[in-house]
């Protein structure tokens, strides 16, 4: 099964480190984010599993769970959780999906289906491109994937940002430019004429180029009372109808 972004995310039934789940009903009505292992007692892995647990409160406060997914047994997971906490500093709070039997990862098209039907026996490089991770929106539609080499660790600040852009532009009409962090300004979306763009963005915008409409960012759901939430000064360079005098 290819999966592309905008597809509906594959639901399953799996054992995790905190019991059986039902993954959809499991999300609920918020945001999730899915990220897989090929092996259980990797280092690169390690090291990200305990830099998310750590990041865990950051995901918590976007109404967003994270989950983690390796292909091995539960009970390995377990044991390899001692580990994470002991080498990195933190627990890992959120579950952990085994895999023994390779189904999610098929399913979610990280190994092709004619990988087998067991992980015994398989190594981390047989499970190579079981290195993604899925940002999952609360109508259970996939709303970005990246995959990793098994050689570089996964930057989860990164999927934090764009887990930011993700809920900020899925409520608002508005585009993040490049490098674009929480706070910063965006862009207003081509699809949105000038004059819907006045009701939108009563304070105008700047324009460089009639197609580049730049804005503050809308405030968007735990800034409020915050920095980010406060009045901020029409752009520079803004005239009364929201574009350059």
């Amino acid at each position: 099964m290819t999966l592309r972004i905008n597809a509906q995310a594959p639901n399953f039934t799996a054992e995790t480190t905190q019991g059986r789940i039902d993954f959809h009903d499991w999300i609920g009505d918020g945001w999730a984010v899915l990220f897989s292992h090929p092996k259980d007692f990797t280092p690169v892995c390690t090291t990200e599993l305990g830099y998310m647990a750590g990041l865990e409160p950051e995901f918590t406060k976007r109404n967003c769970k994270i989950i983690g997914l390796s292909v091995d047994p539960v009970d390995n997971h377990a044991a390899w959780s001692k580990d994470i906490e002991e080498t990195q500093g933190h627990a890992v709070n959120y579950p952990l999906i085994g895999d023994p039997e390779l189904n999610v990862a098929k399913l979610y098209d990280m190994l092709p289906a004619e990988a087998g039907d067991a992980a015994e026996g398989r190594t981390a490089a047989d499970n190579a491109t079981v290195r993604s991770v899925f940002v999952i929106g609360p109508d259970k539609g996939i709303k970005a994937m990246l995959t990793y080499p098994m050689s570089t660790g996964r930057n989860f600040d990164e999927v934090l940002r764009l887990l930011d852009s993700c809920q900020l532009t899925a409520k608002h009409k508005v585009a993040t430019p490049v490098n674009w962090k929480r706070g910063e300004d965006v862009i207003i979306v081509p699809a949105v004429s000038d004059e819907e763009a006045k009701a939108k963005f009563p304070d105008g915008w700047k324009a460089p180029k009639p197609y580049l409409r730049i804005d503050h960012q809308p405030v968007v759901a735990g800034d409020e009372g915050s920095e980010a939430a406060e009045a901020l000064p029409k752009p520079e360079g803004v005239g009364e109808d929201g574009n350059p005098p």
